[in-house]
């Protein structure tokens, strides 16, 4: 479930995501289709992380709230919410108040790229994190 969703994360944000915007001419296709992407893998994420978590806790109870693991579950997890139901309705409403222009053609462009830089950030933490838990997953074994 963890390399599955850490793979996804890496595979949407840094392979197709870049992907679609270096070939679709037409970027506002290309911005529609990397959020319904990013989209998707936030409910992956949810329900993955929701998964390791209450695995975690079910397995070894009150020990679990004291591993790295748990918290950077739950960071990531947080991170996810944060994005899906605080910055990406945000961006959204940007985007449908500059129709019909596309939102970096519009007067909204500042504060548009201003959002899109915070979830990117917030999107390469946990990208980080996951990358750190696949790796510390992989010498536990």
């Amino acid at each position: 479930m963890l390399v599955l969703w850490i793979g996804g994360i890496w595979a949407i944000g840094y392979v197709a995501a870049p992907v679609l915007f270096a070939s679709l001419d037409d970027k506002q296709l290309a911005g529609m289709l990397a959020g319904k992407l990013f989209e998707w893998m936030a409910w992956i994420g949810i329900a993955a992380a929701t998964y390791l978590l209450i695995y975690r806790v079910a397995r070894d109870g009150a020990a679990a709230l004291k591993t790295l693991f748990f918290w950077a579950v739950a960071l990531m997890l947080a991170l996810t919410l944060v994005g899906l139901f605080g910055i990406q309705p945000v961006m959204q409403s940007l985007k449908d108040q500059a129709m019909p222009l596309a939102v970096m053609q519009s007067v909204f462009a500042d504060r548009f790229a201003r959002w899109h830089g915070i979830s990117s950030i917030l999107y390469l933490i946990q990208s980080m994190l996951g990358l750190l838990l696949v790796w510390r997953s992989g010498l536990a074994r």
